[in-house]
């Protein structure tokens, strides 16, 4: 890093965050219990890392994701293609087998530990917040990885980036520095996305189960997707940040809805667990280590152990990115789909 900022190339604003990220290292692994690893202590910025072309897919009259399997990381509800033509190719193949496709893009991603992830030009480009939650995010994903288990994975990368983000800047920044109030305001729109959400997704989930014909199903899939659409416009002005803006306005179908309960349909459940481990992003991690030793569905065991509280009350840390956003291959920006 040092021989990075000295042979120049990058704007002061890039070498301010590139300074910052042995401290967004040492903080995640001191105080929020994340694995030590040689990851970020290189940086690469000869050349803007291309992004991954991600594909997802799933049957039209089920709210369920076509899998694929991988050594290591087990059944992955997605494809990553670091080739634009073999990722239309792919999302071809599934449009012609009548699958629902959601195809899009992936800034930054974790090899969890096999290798040592540099930092590049992709995380110096965007905010400081979010190269905080980006690199704590990551790092969560290297610490804890549950095989096959993606809803889990995201959602706890998703809280420990975000709650994570918020702590680190409000020790380093203060509390009403913009960078501050930005992760504050991200962490409110997660919340209220996430409510949206889990709402949304119970209504197709109940359609899909009943004893209904595929053509009825269908038809009354469109009319939940149409609906969709309108309450997220009545949530939208309520919405501080931009993180979720294009979400209603491309095509929306199952897959696009599966890609992005993966990393929001959770996160109050997530924070509810927070909640109850003392507000401590450390004990959380390890609670969930403790249980993951024993190889459970971790999703089904927090929807069977833990409950996201029902007051509406907000939550707050301390008083209180996927994320990069993601450009589909056919509609434009899709800020709502994490990594």
């Amino acid at each position: 890093m040092e021989e990075g900022l000295k042979k120049g190339g990058l704007t002061p604003e890039q070498k301010d965050r590139l300074r910052l990220v042995a401290r967004i290292k040492d903080f995640g692994e001191k105080v929020l219990g994340l694995k030590e690893t040689r990851n970020y202590r290189t940086v690469y910025i000869k050349t803007r890392r291309e992004p991954i072309h991600v594909v997802s897919a799933s049957p039209k009259d089920r709210l369920v994701p076509v899998t694929w399997w991988f050594p290591i990381v087990g059944r992955m509800p997605y494809l990553g293609f670091f080739d634009l033509e073999k990722a239309r190719a792919e999302k071809d193949h599934l449009l012609m087998k009548g699958f629902d496709v959601m195809p899009g893009t992936a800034d930054a991603y974790s090899t969890l530990g096999w290798f040592e992830d540099p930092v590049t030009l992709n995380h110096l480009e965007g905010s400081t917040p979010n190269l905080v939650e980006t690199l704590l995010h990551e790092m969560t994903h290297t610490t804890l990885y549950m095989k096959g288990q993606p809803a889990f994975n995201e959602g706890l990368a998703n809280l420990l980036g975000k709650i994570g983000c918020l702590l680190f800047l409000e020790e380093n920044y203060g509390l009403v520095h913009p960078f501050t109030l930005e992760a504050r305001k991200t962490i409110e729109d997660e919340r209220l996305f996430s409510s949206f959400l889990a709402g949304l997704l119970d209504r197709p989930e109940r359609l899909y189960d009943a004893p209904l014909g595929t053509r009825l199903k269908l038809a009354h899939r469109e009319r939940i997707f149409e609906d969709a659409k309108k309450a997220f416009g009545n949530l939208e002005p309520r919405l501080q940040t931009s993180r979720f803006r294009g979400f209603g306005t491309g095509t929306m179908n199952n897959a696009v809805l599966l890609s992005v309960g993966i990393y929001h349909r959770y996160y109050v459940l997530f924070e509810s667990v927070f909640e109850r481990k003392g507000r401590s992003l450390k004990t959380v991690l390890g609670f969930f280590e403790e249980e993951a030793r024993e190889g459970k569905d971790m999703m089904e065991f927090m929807k069977d152990k833990m409950q996201a509280p029902s007051s509406g009350r907000p939550f707050l840390l301390c008083q209180t990115i996927l994320q990069p956003g993601t450009k589909s291959l056919l509609q434009g920006p899709h800020p709502f789909f994490d990594r």
